[in-house]
């Protein structure tokens, strides 16, 4: 389980300005090291289309500008000004590049320099459909194809482990932003659960904070992947005509990181946080058609985009004095990012084709007025107290060492600041009792210390013979206080008093000594027989973990074996009905290949032979018809046999689930079981009994014997070993599984209660 913070503790969080005006140059926050300034880097990536607009769309040689053409349009006469030709500058085209190549140009540095304390930024901008989320996040169903967001967790983990010197710990939150409001996107998580009170953005001294948005610690990649994907199938999507899956929020993934020196003893140690932006796409509503629902989000989304354009033009402007920050949440939460202490990266997204031209030139203006934004990234330094008191202690004793030398050049050899150990401390206690005993006459005095340790050890002296005194009383005697007037009045009922007031005596040895006579020994008193129990035989041997499992199957765990064997008949039958589903579904694929194969040669066929229409239709034989249906119905087979599959994979893992919980109640019952059967001893039997002292189940449980794997359990481990992207990829599809197991389970126990309920 991951522990959760708030993200609006100064633990985690990074320096970063204050207030609504902007930072006062060369001045730094507590924490900072001082930085360069420097401007921010942006890139622009186009999306591959087959419609590339080449004549109105050009790229520089250097693959660092962009030239855009626009041909005047005639309509507006003779006399026409309007501007055809723009020109933009910036740090990298990427046309055509991978996945990895753009990593490698945009982030990588970015990342590597958080480890090193410095805050990162790297934000995606452009029209909806332009690949923004592609580029942060990628196709999380492909190892290959994936963003920015994943590679960025993948290498701060390869660097961790590069870097054993340093213990550095990794946290991370997920917060989305739409229409105004902000939303944990890991609240569905079991131990976070929804917030009572909504978030809200704050500021201290030490930056911007949302209040109320979980931090979760992870020590591993796998665990990171799960929070991203648990994330991702959070996050509000839509369809419109730009794009069918179009994100319509603003999403904030953060990185935060804490690295202490394992080697070095400076209480220094350095934080910093990466944040990877993915803002929602603007659109024109008459482009996209946007209605309803989808209206109102994309008002929202242009409106904060307006606002980011507005702050981002107040900070290329040197000569304003006031940042608007405050005006929509996307700005203020990303407060730190826009001109604070850290490295910015831009992505803009556009479209190459020609239909998207105004929304391009839009983007590519929005990049060059992000370049001319300058940062100030600083090493963020913290200290820690604890450290910090190791190092006084280590300057205490090097002060003590060159005091010591002081003495000594002094004639004052015997005088030491140490404190004393125990060898000094006992033989002050051997002088002070000597000294009592009047064996000793005087006790040697060299500094102030031993004066305070020999008037301790006249205290722990006095304290020994009292006890001493107590002990050798309570041997011989029972004490009663002359103040505990219950006790006595218990000791005249019991007749151990007699009328005088005097102790009845017992004799002890050869002598006669006073004290409390035992009640077995009260005159006219029978001592009472204890009745004794027999406890049934057991073997002098406990028998072997398995025979004696299989008699508790048959006996004691009769019940729960039953369930448990009816519950794995199911499942099996489950996996069977699934296997023989895919052995259905492949030969559906091979007969719709092989009819796509005769089709195409009928097609073919029919254009060398030629092809007639009448009335505008094409006219064709009777076999390419009948091909045509049947490939339709195929396919339609397809589409049913593959949903009863999916629907089988879901009860697979609900019984699953259910076949794992009989399995661990048959091995936890087995273990006490056996426990107070073989192992524990007989004079504890009573205790285990009902009404005793100890309850059955206290007993610690260990898995003692291992239920066979079926062979679905050794395929999905030999998968996982078996992976196509290598052994680097096991983490990112450890966790795409099991998100999708988690979900694929709410939903099947959501379909059974609404069955239920009907």
């Amino acid at each position: 389980m991951a522990t959760v913070y708030t993200a609006w503790q100064p633990r985690v969080g990074s320096a970063g300005g204050f207030g609504c005006g902007r930072r006062v140059p060369g001045a730094s926050l507590p924490g900072e090291r001082m930085g360069t300034r420097k401007k921010v880097h942006a890139f622009v990536r186009v999306r591959p289309t087959d419609d590339f607009a080449h004549e109105m769309i050009r790229y520089g040689d250097d693959k660092r500008s962009i030239d855009i053409h626009l041909k005047k349009d005639s309509r507006r006469g003779v006399v026409n000004n309007q501007q055809t030709d723009w020109s933009f500058k910036l740090d990298g085209v990427l046309h055509d590049a991978s996945q990895d190549l753009v990593y490698e140009t945009v982030a990588k540095d970015v990342v590597s320099q958080a480890l090193n304390g410095y805050n990162g930024t790297i934000m995606c901008y452009g029209q909806t459909g332009a690949g923004k989320t592609y580029t942060m996040t990628g196709a999380t169903e492909n190892y290959k194809h994936r963003g920015i967001l994943p590679r960025a967790l993948q290498q701060v983990f390869r660097m961790i482990e590069e870097r054993p010197t340093h213990a550095i710990t990794v946290r991370v939150s997920y917060l989305e932003i739409y229409n105004e409001s902000l939303f944990d996107l890991l609240s569905t998580l079991p131990y976070v659960g929804p917030s009572v009170t909504p978030m809200t953005i704050v500021e201290n001294p030490q930056g911007v904070f949302i209040k109320g948005l979980s931090v979760h610690l992870t020590s591993q990649e796998e665990d990171a992947f799960s929070l991203l994907f648990e994330g991702e199938t959070n996050r509000i999507i839509a369809s419109h005509t730009m794009s069918k899956n179009s994100s319509r929020s603003h999403c904030i993934f953060t990185i935060y990181l804490e690295a202490h020196s394992r080697t070095l003893s400076e209480e220094k140690y350095i934080t910093s946080k990466i944040n990877l932006v993915d803002l929602a796409g603007s659109e024109r509503l008459g482009k996209s058609g946007s209605e309803g629902r989808v209206l109102k989000e994309a008002t929202y989304i242009n409106k904060s985009l307006s606002f980011l354009e507005q702050a981002i033009i107040a900070l290329g402007d040197q000569k304003r004095d006031h940042i608007p920050f405050r005006q929509c949440k996307l700005t203020h939460a990303l407060k730190d990012s826009l001109g604070g202490n850290c490295n910015m990266v831009l992505v803009t997204n556009i479209y190459g084709e020609a239909a998207q031209l105004e929304e391009t030139l839009s983007s590519l203006r929005f990049a060059s007025r992000m370049k001319l934004v300058t940062t100030e990234p600083a090493i963020n330094e913290k200290y820690d107290a604890e450290r910090m008191v190791k190092n006084l202690e280590k300057e205490l004793a090097l002060l003590k060492q060159e005091l010591a030398i002081h003495d000594s050049l002094t004639n004052r050899t015997f005088v030491t600041y140490e404190p004393m150990d125990e060898i000094q401390i006992a033989e002050i206690n051997s002088q002070v009792r000597r000294y009592l005993e009047g064996t000793l006459d005087e006790i040697d005095i060299i500094n102030l210390r031993q004066i305070k340790e020999v008037f301790n050890q006249f205290r722990v002296v006095l304290s020994q013979q009292e006890q001493e005194v107590e002990s050798t009383l309570r041997r011989k005697y029972t004490l009663i206080d002359r103040n505990d007037f219950a006790a006595i009045s218990a000791i005249q009922k019991a007749g151990l008093v007699d009328v005088d007031g005097h102790l009845v005596g017992e004799p002890e040895r050869q002598n006669f000594g006073l004290g409390v006579a035992p009640l077995s020994t009260k005159p006219g008193k029978k001592a009472k027989s204890k009745k004794t129990f027999k406890e049934p035989l057991r073997p002098d041997t406990p028998p072997s973990k398995p025979v004696a499992f299989e008699e508790f199957k048959n006996e004691r765990g009769s019940e729960i074996n039953r369930i448990f064997k009816e519950n794995k008949s199911i499942l099996n039958e489950r996996r069977k009905r699934a296997s023989e589903t895919t052995q259905r579904i492949n030969a559906i694929k091979r007969e719709i290949d092989v009819t796509k194969e005769a089709l195409d040669f009928q097609k073919s066929l029919r254009e060398k032979q030629g092809e007639y229409e009448n009335k505008g239709l094409m006219i064709i034989d009777e076999e390419e018809f009948l091909l045509i249906l049947k490939l339709k119905d195929l396919k339609k087979q397809y589409r049913s046999e593959y949903q009863d599959l999916r629907d089988l994979r879901a009860e697979i893992q609900y019984c699953q689930h259910l076949v794992d919980q009989c399995r661990h109640r048959l091995l936890m019952e087995f273990d006490i079981w056996y426990n107070e059967s073989f192992v524990i001893p007989e004079d504890m039997q009573m205790a285990l009994k009902p009404g005793g002292s100890i309850r059955p189940g206290m007993v610690p449980v260990n898995r003692i014997v291992s239920l066979g794997e079926d062979d679905q359990d050794k395929f999905s481990q030999l998968q996982q070993r078996v992976l196509p992207e290598g052994p680097d990829s096991i983490s990112f599809y450890n966790a795409k599984v099991k998100t999708e197991q988690k979900h694929n389970y709410l939903k099947t126990m959501m379909g059974l209660q609404q069955a239920h309920r009907k």
